[in-house]
């Protein structure tokens, strides 16, 4: 050994002593959104890393009106985590550059909801039905790592008022695939006006907020929780408007993220329901679940 090697190679193996980390202290790095086309749809994707054990249930995520597919990436990348391969495909009125277009659009698209009919915004629940389609075709998604028997459906806003019809609320619209269904703050008073929530033919979990002005009317007396069918679930989060859901605002993300872990986790992978999540607990200012 040189003079000088003598001298550093101590150095060295200080060095990697003192950066290890012991295989079950390691932190994963987060998973990474991918932009990809799938038979014409321009898809967001977040895949767990290999090695998570699978296979993998399909969550699908439906954006808001002028949303972006990419609004809800803190909850899409905990979802890849822990074992769901997600994709958001880019509905027509995407727009990721200018969140303002949601309120100068809204006030006219969304008047008189009683009058809406499985037509209105049909386009977006065909998206999500093509795109189940064309997932178990494409071969970088269709291999034994990837479970299409188990699917779940995410919607904001707009694409809760979306991934309810694919789920039943519009009967025309629905899609048998879909077992698990959670619609954060949703565009729900369609449904409730022309009171169709009872066709739902999967689990359903409603998110709202104190702050958020849709959630009232998932609430009320006769409203869209009263009026789906069990099995259901209602959790409102303390001090969260409508963009709660949104990478925004991280108020209340680590709940979010567990209710609706939690959820998915009991109707797709038949996991236990956490007990601690059975009881509202502080920043859970309501809580209501009938099996």
């Amino acid at each position: 050994m040189t003079k000088h090697a003598a001298i550093f190679w101590p150095l060295c193996v200080l060095m990697v002593m003192l950066t290890a980390v012991p295989d079950g202290l390691a932190v994963e790095q987060p998973v990474a959104v991918q932009s990809v086309k799938i038979a014409g749809l321009q898809v967001a994707v977040w895949i767990p890393h290999r090695g998570t054990p699978g296979p993998w249930p399909i969550i699908i995520f439906s954006h808001g009106f002028y949303g972006c597919n990419t609004q809800v990436s803190f909850l899409m990348r905990s979802l890849a985590g822990v074992g769901y391969a997600v994709f958001a495909p880019a509905h027509r009125d995407m727009d990721c550059t200018d969140p303002s277009l949601f309120e100068q659009k809204s006030i006219e698209s969304f008047a008189v909801p009683g009058s809406w009919t499985d037509t209105k915004f049909a386009d977006r629940a065909h998206d999500i039905e093509h795109l189940l389609d064309e997932l178990a075709k494409d071969p970088r998604y269709s291999g034994s790592h990837f479970d299409r028997k188990h699917v779940g459906l995410i919607g904001h806003s707009l694409g809760g008022y979306t991934v309810l019809s694919v789920a039943g609320a519009w009967p025309k619209l629905k899609d048998v695939r879909a077992k698990a269904v959670l619609a954060l703050s949703p565009f729900a008073l369609p449904f409730i006006r022309n009171k169709t929530l009872g066709g739902l033919d999967a689990p359903v979990m409603y998110q709202g907020g104190t702050r958020d002005g849709m959630t009232m009317f998932l609430k009320m007396p006769g409203g869209a929780y009263d009026q789906s069918p069990a099995p259901k679930y209602f959790v409102e989060f303390d001090q969260m408007g409508h963009r709660g859901w949104t990478d925004a605002d991280v108020t209340q993300h680590e709940d979010i993220e567990s209710y609706s872990v939690a959820f998915f986790d009991l109707y797709l992978k038949r996991k236990p329901f956490p007990a601690k999540l059975l009881k509202p607990y502080p920043g859970i200012d309501d809580l209501k679940i009938q099996k």
